[in-house]
């Protein structure tokens, strides 16, 4: 096996085999006197260094993560400053970082708390002392407080950080000492503040791996105790009396059973759909576990997706897509043809095409406007959700649908463009050649003088 070795160059650290080094390799500094950039550019020579070297350049990704965060910071604030604090800020910086608009919001409002009225913790930052995950827990904590109250607290956690009595790698242990420094300078504000932060309660819920999803509810202290310990009793109760499920499928069953008004005795599976299932005919009837698709989450198996159509209070609506391209073409008509045709589109695209929200939930948006003769049909209609609804008409933006293609395209005040397409509702799969036997063809000289003249060659 080849052996790299490190050797000194004018360009940098480089790794090169052991019997091209030559002996001066000896006298080359070692990793611990690297720069972080001679580290960044390490490659497959990683597996030729030793643990202490790879707990170095942990460290180093660490430092280079923060100071990326920061970076990240200063400009999210300065483009919300230029922006003139425009709602669509979000969404025009959601596309260049390549995450969701509502991950990109709370970048923004972050990153603009703390260059306003944290420069402090944003400086740590940029030294690499620690990453946005954990300023985000400052953030948090000095939310509610004034600017002078805030900036307080920011300077004396950092006295605490840089005199070593917090460490900065502890994202706990940050937020609760920035807790203690915000009851200090404020005392006579923590009611208030309470007050203020249960105004914010709400429910959230985010999609997540193997058709399951978290529902994420931010109540008073005492009302989310008070109600994890009946379901704690609760499932309790029928685990003691025999019921074979773990405790924590027990508590999700008997909450899902309480929020939909049912009775707590039995598993969630009871539950009707409430949300659109697409799912190919063949996927139904067993034929095929592809195809299922769950409007705002994505695909889900066949299995699970015939277990939620097949509850007794699911109901089904018959949806025709094209065969060649699976764009939906016609659904099951109801009275009012208005309905239907928010049904067809609400069945054709799934989603707003910007974002996850399910286009049930969404704005009927005419593609070509109303104004300019656009008619209203299925043809030029899309699902929009209210925030792209109105997005559409900001200056700067442009937002093109094609409901054919399902290509939604996006321009931003700079002038880039992104693009995005959305998947079909079913698959065409390959199907193998039949296996004929195709006769060559005769020689002239081969054709007997009998045979009748031919108007095409013969097969």
């Amino acid at each position: 096996m080849t052996t790299f070795v490190p050797a000194a160059s004018p360009s940098g650290m480089l790794f090169l085999p052991d019997g091209m080094a030559g002996p001066a390799h000896e006298e080359v500094d070692p990793p611990a006197e690297w720069s972080e950039q001679e580290w960044l550019r390490l490659g497959d020579e990683v597996s030729e260094l030793d643990a202490a070297d790879m707990i170095r350049a942990l460290g180093v990704a660490t430092r280079v993560r923060a100071r990326a965060d920061a970076l990240e910071t200063r400009a999210l604030a300065r483009l919300h400053a230029l922006r003139n604090g425009s709602r669509y800020v979000a969404e025009e910086a959601a596309l260049e970082l390549r995450v969701s608009g509502q991950v990109a919001r709370r970048r923004v409002d972050r990153s603009v708390v703390l260059v306003e009225r944290l420069p402090r913790t944003l400086a740590a930052m940029a030294d690499g002392a620690y990453e946005a995950y954990a300023a985000s827990k400052i953030v948090d904590v000095t939310d509610n407080l004034s600017l002078a109250h805030a900036r307080e607290v920011d300077a004396r956690l950092d006295e605490q950080v840089r005199g070593g009595c917090v460490a900065p790698c502890d994202a706990t242990q940050l937020r609760r000492a920035a807790r203690r420094l915000a009851q200090q300078v404020d005392p006579d504000g923590q009611a208030m503040r309470a007050r203020r932060a249960r105004e914010g309660r709400k429910i959230e819920l985010v999609a997540g791996e193997d058709a399951m999803a978290t529902l994420y509810l931010d109540l008073p202290v005492e009302v989310a105790g008070t109600a994890y310990a009946r379901i704690d009793r609760d499932a309790r109760a029928l685990r003691n009396s025999g019921d074979q499920r773990t405790l924590d499928q027990l508590r999700a069953d008997i909450t899902a059973a309480l929020l939909l008004g049912q009775a707590a005795t039995g598993p969630s599976s009871g539950v009707g759909a409430q949300v659109y299932l697409h799912m190919p005919i063949d996927t139904a009837l067993t034929m095929s576990d592809d195809g299922a698709e769950l409007s705002g989450y994505g695909p889900i198996p066949g299995p699970i997706a015939r277990d939620i159509a097949m509850n007794p209070s699911s109901v089904w609506r018959k949806v025709l897509t094209d065969p060649a391209s699976g764009v939906a073409r016609d659904i099951g008509r109801q009275r009012r043809p208005t309905q239907a045709m928010r049904e067809l589109i609400a069945a054709r695209d799934r989603e707003c095409p910007y974002c996850h929200r399910p286009a049930r939930r969404c704005d009927f948006d005419h593609l070509t406007e109303w104004h300019t003769s656009g008619e209203t049909s299925a043809r030029n209609g899309g699902a929009k959700c209210e925030h792209h609804h109105y997005l559409k008409d900001e200056p700067g933006w442009r937002l093109d649908y094609d409901a054919e293609s399902g290509t939604a395209t996006i321009t931003t005040p700079t002038g880039r463009t992104y693009t995005k397409k959305r998947g079909t509702l079913t698959t065409r799969r390959p199907r193998a050649a039949p296996d004929i036997a195709v006769p060559q063809p005769r020689h002239p000289a081969e054709t007997p003088a009998n045979s009748p003249p031919r108007d095409e060659p013969p097969c």
